[in-house]
């Protein structure tokens, strides 16, 4: 039986805006890619939010999300996830009341308090600079969660009703990369995602703290921690390693505040590192799980043995479609 048998498979995607390409383009590839992982067996799909970043799409997850649940059937669609600063809780109350409503049953609402851009962006968003604290997270997350219940039996009705939120609560989800939202996950008894494909350093210390901080609620009675991970999984180790090489160099750009649409390998092998850029880059791909079927099944049960996670989130940044579509074929074969 395979390590993999009993973990489920997800897919975290930014919908990746390649060299060459358009916005259109690439979510018109999410929405192929979600109804190919569905035929595959893989058990969710979540949206990532990003702002003023002109290589990823995916913006609006609750827009992207109900076009993702409209082309398929049986995966979870959700969030992963929404920066909670940057939007009222009652917004996000209602566009996921609606989704829920709409597809009861299959939506996730993944949650993070990062404001998942640059500062600029974030004031912008909210249109003040005073809900940015990382203090404001816990009373927005109550309100959030409050919008969602419906007033009990001989209560007064609340001020404001979310509609169609109440009533209608999809599964939350605290996302992070750090132990800040490992505690709170773990203190309100809620599933935990962890980003482990931008923060591996951080994976083993957080999970420990979601599991010792974890109090059983009335939405789960033991911890649940996923773990999301960078995977590029190809035919040979070689080839793995070629259309995997644009994330360095994409990520490069982006810390030299120049981030622009993912390279293609070509644009990645020709060019000119310095010796600093090349062991950034080194760096920054230490934790993704690139190769051949064998190499990826060995990365990834080393990253299962030292996590315990119950679920692994695959995300997969390359330029080619067809690259991706084979990425995420191959990977679901190893269950």
């Amino acid at each position: 039986m395979s390590r993999f048998s009993a973990v489920p498979f997800s897919v975290l995607d930014l919908a990746p805006i390649v060299s060459g390409s358009t916005a259109t383009e690439a979510l018109r590839n999410t929405l192929d890619l979600a109804r190919h992982v569905e035929r595959l067996g893989y058990q969710r799909y979540w949206l990532a939010e990003h702002h003023n970043m002109p290589g990823i799409a995916s913006s609006a997850p609750a827009v992207l999300i109900g076009q993702v649940a409209g082309v398929t059937s049986t995966l979870r669609v959700g969030s992963g996830g929404v920066m909670l600063p940057n939007h009222p809780p009652l917004v996000v109350a209602e566009q996921f009341g609606m989704l829920e409503a709409l597809h009861p049953g299959r939506i996730d609402l993944g949650i993070g308090r990062a404001p998942g851009t640059d500062q600029t962006t974030a004031a912008a968003l909210r249109r003040s600079t005073s809900a940015l604290s990382a203090e404001d997270f816990p009373q927005q997350l109550s309100e959030l969660i409050h919008y969602f219940t419906p007033p009990a039996e001989g209560e007064p009705a609340p001020a404001i009703t979310a509609v169609p939120a109440a009533g209608n609560r999809p599964p939350i989800w605290l996302l992070g990369s750090s132990g800040y939202s490992a505690q709170v996950a773990g203190l309100l008894g809620l599933p935990f995602a962890f980003a482990h494909h931008f923060s591996s350093e951080n994976t083993l210390p957080a999970l420990k703290l979601y599991r010792a901080s974890f109090r059983p609620s009335a939405e789960l009675a033991e911890p649940y921690a996923m773990v999301a991970v960078s995977v590029v999984c190809a035919d040979t180790d070689e080839h793995a390693r070629w259309i995997a090489a644009p994330n360095g160099l994409s990520f490069l750009q982006l810390r030299k505040g120049r981030p622009g649409p993912l390279p293609s390998p070509q644009e990645a092998a020709d060019y000119p590192y310095t010796d600093l850029e090349r062991e950034i880059v080194r760096d920054r791909m230490e934790s993704a799980v690139v190769g051949s079927p064998d190499t990826v099944a060995e990365g990834l049960t080393a990253l299962l043995d030292a996590t315990e996670a119950n679920e692994l989130m695959i995300t997969t940044m390359v330029h080619d479609h067809a690259d991706r579509l084979r990425s995420y074929e191959l990977v679901a074969k190893l269950r």
